[in-house]
């Protein structure tokens, strides 16, 4: 492993603590009674305090010394004195632990007492400290200059979300922005829970993925010598439980889909789904509405809420708008009763891309996404949807043409996906066989046939209703961040590059290119002036490495970085 020189120094730091008989890494419990925040709002002249945190920031001054210390709720400043600390003749505590041995980024604990400095700052007198935690790398701390301007900021998104550990120690905007995912589901826990439903827990590896149109993750289990799979929804395991007598049952799901990765998919991400017996899509709408307006008050205290260059209102009502009528509306297209075929064509003539493989439903779901969807700002309820589009959805009471589900769009997005459930089994089973023969045509998202699902539906389901709500999108909404890694702790990333150690030579040679983007070989030979066998060498392993690249022209020989 190659260290910087910060990461050798600080090593070098780690073994003379131990020399001196201090453990960096201690096991006994630290017996912490107040956080920056209690000291601040109850603070008290003369108060004894135990705190810890991590050192961000110190400014030595011989025998004395202010440091800030940022622990979970925030920082407070802390002032060292080396006669407060050191009581007797032996200065070592101070003289060589504090100011010689610790670094930005340790944490430690510290026993003091409260006091008001000269220009009224709330600081914590130190009496006593203890290493808790010996940091072997410096934080990328950002630096202000004298004019007020910000540099260093650890603000690049593939670092920032690679090393989110890093990023919350540093940024504390974003701890904010997860504080409040936590407060929106337990919004939501509080909204259902008063309701009477029951929040449940069902399988994450399935023998079939069902309860929607996704490419799902394959493993194998070794010992049932069985194919499994990651879900990629949990509606048909909660509709089995409406069946065995439950009369509203919810659950936050983690969820799988073997997919492309944007600014609004991850590959793994959380749904809330809610399904509730003797009720419709009418009154989920209604539910939907009084939901949403709870999480934004206690998420923002408003049920106004900030997005981009918009303002969204979740206070209901919300408008209604059936998706034929808004493809009409956005397209000037009727498309209501096509087939399969009016439906590519009506596609290929407003630049949409289509495949042979997408039957009714996908073209019109096609059509929507591309014309429709992002006009959609504020809450709509985009609703009434063909059969073909919505194979688990009950045949809508007035045109059996259609179903009764909806989709909650906000901000140009889908945020909610919501039916009057399908209960009729044999109706269900036809379904799904037309959901095979889309699989079988080369839809790889058709959804398989679930026996046992269809087993259960033949015991009797209530009628029943039920939403999903995509909880990465909602919190993405709450908290004004326009793409999911920002509010996933840990987003699914690209594998790391292994960092290349390169010779010396080799550097000189890449340093003379990086300011260009080609030069003429003989001309970069020249300017690198190493010997030929050190040239050779040089040139062949960058090659190797995949970083230089010599390119073969009617003009001579031209070198590039690849």
């Amino acid at each position: 492993m190659q260290l910087s020189e910060q990461e050798i120094v600080r090593r070098e730091k780690l073994s003379k603590l131990r020399e001196l008989g201090i453990n960096p890494y201690p096991a006994a419990l630290y017996p912490v009674d107040a956080t920056s925040k209690s000291i601040k709002d109850d603070f008290a002249e003369g108060k004894k305090v135990v705190i810890s945190g991590r050192l961000m920031s110190r400014r030595i001054q011989g025998k004395a010394s202010f440091a800030e210390l940022q622990d979970s709720e925030g920082r407070v400043q802390v002032y060292f004195n080396r006669d407060e600390i050191c009581i007797g003749d032996d200065k070592t505590q101070y003289n060589e632990v504090y100011k010689k041995l610790l670094d930005i980024g340790d944490i430690i604990g510290i026993e003091g007492e409260l006091f008001t400095t000269q220009v009224g700052e709330k600081t914590v007198m130190v009496k006593n400290f203890s290493l808790l935690s010996k940091a072997l790398r410096p934080l990328p701390l950002p630096k202000v200059d004298a004019d007020g301007k910000v540099f260093d900021e650890f603000n690049d998104p593939e670092l920032r979300y690679r090393q989110r550990y890093v990023d919350l120690v540093v940024n504390p905007s974003v701890k904010e922005t997860f504080i409040k995912r936590t407060k929106i589901t337990n919004s939501i826990r509080e909204f259902y829970n008063e309701r009477g439903y029951l929040e449940v827990e069902t399988p994450i590896l399935q023998p079939i993925p069902g309860g929607a149109a996704a490419r799902p993750f394959l493993t194998h289990h070794n010992a049932l010598n069985i194919p499994l799979y990651l879900r990629i929804a949990n509606e048909l395991y909660l509709k089995r439980l409406i069946v065995g007598g439950f009369d509203g049952v919810y659950e936050f799901s983690k969820d799988f889909r073997n997919e492309g990765m944007d600014r609004t998919h991850n590959p793994e991400f959380t749904v809330m789904e809610l399904y509730v017996a003797y009720k419709d899509y009418n009154w989920m709408m209604e539910t939907t509405e009084q939901l949403l307006e709870k999480i934004a008050l206690d998420a923002n205290g408003s049920t106004k809420v900030t997005v981009g260059d918009n303002e969204i209102e979740f206070k209901a009502p919300y408008a209604r708008v059936p998706i034929l009528e808004a493809i009409k509306i956005h397209t000037g297209y009727e498309v209501a009763g096509m087939d399969e075929t009016q439906l590519r064509e009506v596609a290929q003539k407003l630049d949409i891309e289509v495949d042979e493989t997408m039957g009714v439903g996908k073209l019109i779901d096609e059509i929507f996404g591309e014309k429709c969807e992002h006009h959609y700002v504020q809450p709509t309820f985009i609703t009434d949807y063909p059969k073909e589009m919505s194979p688990l959805t009950k045949e809508h009471r007035d045109n059996p043409a259609l179903t009764e589900r909806f989709e909650l769009m906000v901000n140009g997005k889908e945020l909610a996906n919501a039916y009057s459930e399908l209960n009729d089994p044999i109706d269900q089973r036809e379904r799904f066989e037309d959901q095979l023969k889309l699989s079988e045509k080369g839809d790889d998202e058709a959804m398989f046939i679930d026996q046992d699902f269809l087993r259960a539906l033949e015991y009797g389901m209530p009628p029943t209703s039920g939403i999903g709500i995509g909880i990465d999108r909602l919190v993405m909404l709450m908290t004004n961040n326009s793409s999911i890694q920002e509010v996933l702790f840990f987003p699914q990333m690209r594998p790391e590059k292994k960092q290349v150690e390169l010779t010396e030579e080799e550097k000189i040679i890449m340093d003379i290119l990086k300011p260009v983007d080609e030069m003429p070989l003989v001309d970069l030979k020249s300017k690198a002036g190493l010997s030929g066998k050190k040239w050779d060498k040089s040139t062949k392993n960058l090659s190797k490495l995949g970083l230089f690249k010599v390119e073969k022209r009617e003009d001579g020989l031209f070198a590039s970085q690849k």
